[in-house]
């Protein structure tokens, strides 16, 4: 079995392989001893554990609860799927230490996973993580001759009415109420399943609609990614949709990250959105701030947060960076307008620390809802009065074992590229992968991921056909295709 490792959030394995229940148990027990140490204090020494919609996550989730209080520590377990939000919000609001998630997230649906939330309500640092992993790396895991106390909770009531006081929930329900607005979700059969629905409470309005609301343990055949090739359901459903306005949400598999489509059915990502929202909480809501983003992210975001008069701060890829920020903005007596991420993880200074895409969706709703604007109107508008005309795309490429991921680590190390596609490297940036500013204003970026053999590869350029000559060009050059044999 491989060890145990923690990747941006989390530690991810393909189970009965390396994701198993002893290990499981032995993990769980490790990292809430750990989160006691840590967060213990004036804190109660209980951990909440929760878990996704995956195949046997709920086994899961029961056996680490057992490993947990066999350590003498308290356990609230989940008494069904939530999304991990909803968990990182009882780790904070319940006064315990933390909190165990079993989830992987947007992995392929053979993957589980196990993340840890601090007493603060977010991903913990690498500090903890680190010191869970050396000591699962000493060996045998002893309990405690006291059992801590094991409770059932249901974790979405106290969560859903926090986030209804954060956003003009009338403003939204009215809209769609009228059928003004109109709205498709899309869990991927997730953990976020049934909670937009929840959240505005009409349920008898036709206008608001979810597909793939359903359990699916292969999630269609698919990870639960909102990425567009995975999301045509929705976006065909925007297409033949009718209405003034029309919007589509998508989750991906624990609910922690969203992406969208417009009411032409145009897929938007995070680097669509995040702007919109920087724009809504500071130009509508007044809300004021720092700006947290990760190296991936958008040249707009920052050009946006610059338009209202706020700073921006730049993290490596992981959200658990982005907490980290905000916590230290909150220790500083500093304020945080959002932290974002590339990949759909987007969470508010006025919240946990903790990407939360339910919430993320209630302020892109009342965005739309207080503008009479689409979210595709509102982010062209943008570009418009900011004149950027910037395009934006990932590529992953999936590498064939570990051996080809580390040639492709020397090379860059040993002989970083100075040309791409025909354009001159004016900077590289390091420490996160690499990224690569070039002669003509595009930009670059090439990191590994934490926890498949995938090369993810980002460019932001002029074009779109730029943009997609610049993937190929960096797919083929770093990590071409096998020779075929005569």
């Amino acid at each position: 079995m491989k060890p145990v490792q923690f990747g941006t959030d989390g530690w991810r394995g393909v189970m009965a392989a390396d994701f198993t229940f002893e290990r499981v148990e032995q993990v769980a027990a490790v990292a809430a001893q750990v989160l006691v140490e840590v967060y213990g204090g004036d804190r109660e020494p209980v951990v909440a554990v929760g878990f996704d919609r995956r195949f046997l996550s709920e086994k899961f989730a029961q056996r680490a609860a057992q490993a947990i209080a066999e350590q003498g520590i308290g356990v609230r377990l989940a008494d069904r799927f939530a999304p991990t939000p909803a968990l990182s919000w009882a780790a904070w609001a319940g006064g315990g230490v933390g909190a165990i998630v079993i989830t992987a997230s947007h992995n392929p649906p053979e993957y589980n996973g196990l993340k840890i939330k601090g007493a603060f309500g977010g991903s913990v640092p690498v500090t903890v993580t680190q010191a869970v992993e050396a000591r699962l790396a000493q060996g045998a895991i002893e309990g405690s001759q006291t059992r801590g106390a094991l409770a059932t909770f249901n974790p979405w009531p106290d969560y859903l009415e926090a986030l209804r006081g954060k956003v003009d929930l009338a403003a939204i329900q009215d809209a769609v109420q009228s059928g003004r607005l109109r709205v498709w979700t899309d869990p991927m059969h997730g953990a976020a399943a049934g909670g937009l629905g929840q959240l505005l409470a009409l349920p008898d309005t036709p206008y608001l609609q979810e597909i793939r609301g359903q359990a699916n343990a292969w999630f269609g055949g698919h990870p639960p990614e909102p990425l567009a090739a995975y999301l045509q359901p929705l976006l065909q459903a925007m297409r033949a949709g009718e209405g003034e306005l029309r919007v589509g949400l998508a989750f991906d598999g624990d609910g922690d990250r969203i992406a969208a489509a417009d009411g032409e059915g145009n897929y938007l990502n995070s680097q669509v959105l995040i702007p919109i929202l920087i724009d809504h909480l500071a130009g509508k809501r007044g809300l004021r701030g720092e700006l947290i983003k990760t190296i991936s992210g958008s040249d707009f975001m920052p050009q946006v947060a610059a338009r209202h008069g706020l700073p921006t701060w730049e993290t490596h890829v992981g959200y658990k960076y982005i907490a980290e920020r905000m916590l230290t903005n909150q220790a500083q007596g500093q304020s945080t307008l959002l932290g974002g991420e590339e990949s759909g993880g987007i969470g508010y200074g006025s919240h946990i620390p903790e990407r939360d895409a339910l919430l993320s969706a209630l302020y892109l709703l009342e965005a739309v809802a207080l503008s009479g604007e689409d979210l595709g109107q509102y982010y062209r508008r943008l570009q418009r009065e900011l004149r950027f005309d910037r395009v934006y795309d990932r590529r992953d490429v999936r590498l064939p074992n570990a051996e080809a991921r580390a040639q492709v680590e020397t090379r860059l190390a040993q002989a970083p590229l100075t040309e791409i596609a025909g354009a001159a490297v004016t900077g590289v940036r390091s420490g996160d992968g690499y990224k690569f500013r070039l002669a003509d204003g595009d930009w670059a970026m090439v990191r590994f991921s934490g926890t498949e053999p995938l090369l993810r590869l980002y460019v932001e350029a002029a074009t779109g056909d730029r943009v997609a000559e610049v993937l190929a060009w960096l797919g083929q050059e770093l990590a071409p295709p096998p020779a075929v044999p005569n």
